[in-house]
């Protein structure tokens, strides 16, 4: 492409290229299911469970949406930039590719934003079940009182070198992620079956003052499992990653999802999906202003699903 003359078609091109290059987005992927949605707001009526095989006696036992549920409203996002004719006659470097470019990222990391604010308001926030998300006191038909809001205090965890809350040793790290992942392990649903049985794969998403210390305590997580009496064997058959999210502002604390699952933690719904719109040549504001303006906008809205699908773990001492 020359961009000693790009034209606003090409800059329309510039961003579908991106689009069809985009990797894909794994935080947000391994945490949210996507709905599409073909109205202002949609309702999600949860089942607790699908309901396990039983012994028949007495014919089929059908189980139905429970009456609970959380309604996510679509709201309008955009974002618009400028772009003046002579700097697109003039670019040689090309400088307006790399905003283009750059102007599809920050599209991109859109979802993260919403889905960071939903983690940084579940200790505080009703789902489903009209208890916070992150909860001490989760109850549902014969599943008992469950919690996925914890405590780990880390100046009783059996390690050689301890840390401080807002900088835990590696061994404390472990110690309190194989907490998380064990109380995922056992929530049940509302008949007081595992809800987790068959999970396999983990995700621990920290804030940047954790990564570093996470990523160095899932390398060795055996050796951490043996020194709790946990069964080795069992983690070495889980896949634990760390998410590092600049947005989130914990500073003694983490929480760790369970990303296999079909139904997971969080909820994205699309009525629309990103657009892009232009003013460019021939337009009113082309004649008035010697520029070109580039929008995209985007129908979407989030939510919380399980909460059964995460736990939230805080460090005292």
């Amino acid at each position: 492409m020359d961009q000693s003359a790009l034209s606003s078609r090409a800059i329309i091109g510039l961003y579908f290229a991106e689009m069809e290059a985009a990797p894909a987005m794994p935080m947000v992927d391994g945490l949210s299911n996507l709905f599409s949605s073909d109205q202002a707001s949609e309702t999600y009526n949860f089942l607790g469970q699908s309901p396990a095989m039983r012994l028949w006696v007495g014919g089929r036992q059908a189980k139905g949406f429970s009456g609970q549920g959380v309604t996510i409203v679509n709201s309008h996002y955009e974002a618009t930039i400028e772009v003046a004719k002579k700097d697109a006659r003039r670019d040689k470097t090309p400088q307006i590719k790399a905003r283009i470019d750059e102007f599809y990222a920050r599209s991109q990391t859109h979802w993260t934003s919403l889905l960071s604010t939903l983690l940084l308001n579940a200790p505080s926030t009703a789902c489903y079940d009209g208890q916070f998300f992150f909860d001490t006191d989760h109850t549902e038909g014969d599943s008992g009182t469950q919690d996925n809001d914890i405590t780990v205090d880390i100046s009783t965890l059996p390690a050689a070198v301890h840390g401080v809350v807002t900088a835990p040793s590696v061994e404390e790290m472990q110690q309190s992620i194989l907490k998380g992942i064990a109380q995922i392990l056992s929530f049940k649903d509302d008949r007081g079956e595992p809800m987790n049985e068959n999970a396999s794969r983990f995700v621990v998403t920290v804030p940047v003052g954790l990564y570093l210390t996470a990523v160095a305590a899932v390398s060795t997580l055996v050796t951490a499992a043996l020194q709790q009496n946990l069964n080795p064997n069992l983690i070495a058959g889980l896949t634990v990653d760390v998410q590092m999210n600049a947005r989130l502002t914990w500073t003694d604390s983490f929480a760790v999802f369970r990303t296999d699952s079909p139904i997971k933690a969080l909820i994205r719904q699309t009525e629309q999906d990103v657009e892009i719109k232009a003013k460019a040549e021939g337009s009113e504001f082309e004649f008035d202003n010697d520029a070109w303006q580039f929008g995209i906008d985007a129908w979407r809205g989030v939510g919380y699903g399980y909460w059964q699908r995460g736990c939230y773990v805080t460090f005292v001492a």
